[in-house]
């Protein structure tokens, strides 16, 4: 399987995240966020362990001092390590994923994810289908 390029490392630091959507190996579809680590990157599955939140609801991960902050609860996740020391998720790890740097080029590398496509999960085919006879 070829690896899928994904951004850069200046791009992760310079917006503070970066949102992707893949499948999982059971083929359901999954967010992953990038975090900048130090002068490298780091990849978690965006999902507070805690309790179903996203880290990245779509506009960015709120990222600071070195730590990504959960939004409903504020626990706050190392960047580098994925490991809360705080709050409601106190004593938790990110799940990550495994990435490639090569020339500043960042890629997926796992083996369990396939990349689908830039963004979150709804963010790829145009949104949510409805049934509604109403338009905008």
């Amino acid at each position: 399987m070829a690896r899928a390029e994904l951004t850069t490392v200046e791009s992760v630091h310079d917006e503070g995240s970066w949102l992707f959507t893949a499948v999982d190996d059971y083929g359901n579809e999954e967010e992953i966020v990038l975090l900048p680590c130090e002068d490298s990157v780091e990849a978690w599955v965006n999902k507070c362990p805690h309790e179903f939140q996203r880290l990245d609801r779509g506009f960015g991960a709120a990222v600071r001092d070195g730590e990504v902050i959960c939004p409903k609860h504020g626990s706050s996740f190392d960047t580098c390590s994925g490991y809360c020391d705080n709050g409601e998720a106190k004593d938790t790890t990110l799940v990550d994923v495994d990435l490639a740097i090569e020339d500043g080029t960042v890629y997926l590398a796992d083996e369990n994810y396939v990349y689908r496509h830039d963004g979150g999960i709804d963010s790829g085919d145009g949104g949510p289908s409805s049934t509604s006879h109403l338009s905008f």
